[in-house]
């Protein structure tokens, strides 16, 4: 069965970026589609599996991290407007059988994303 999930690494302080706030949507030809909106725990992952089973689907979807907004919880001070503020990640999931696993490598400064395992 495949499913999508996600973690962060906070590269600035070297640690899971815990508490961070994910939204996931799905694009479509109608548009995008909100499906999910997360807040990442201790280990800066979600809880459970972002789309699994019948709801992961193939198609084109995008993740939102709520860079700026995380760096800022932690005391750190940002430029107004921050150079990185929500990173959106735009990736394709072409069978669902698959596990497709999508973390994101993050600074205030810099962010970097593969497809995990």
């Amino acid at each position: 069965m495949g499913k999508l999930t996600t973690h962060v690494l906070d590269t600035m302080n070297g640690c899971p970026a815990a508490g961070m706030q994910v939204q996931l949507l799905k694009l479509d030809d109608a548009g995008v589609v909100p499906l999910k909106t997360l807040l990442l725990n201790g280990d800066g992952r979600a809880d459970a599996p972002l789309l699994e089973g019948a709801a992961l689907v193939p198609g084109r979807y995008r993740l939102v991290f709520d860079v700026a907004a995380y760096f800022r919880s932690r005391g750190i001070a940002l430029p107004d407007p921050p150079f990185l503020d929500q990173v959106p990640l735009d990736f394709g999931i072409a069978d669902a059988g698959s596990h497709y696993h999508v973390p994101l490598l993050a600074s205030p400064w810099a962010y970097s994303t593969y497809r995990g395992s």
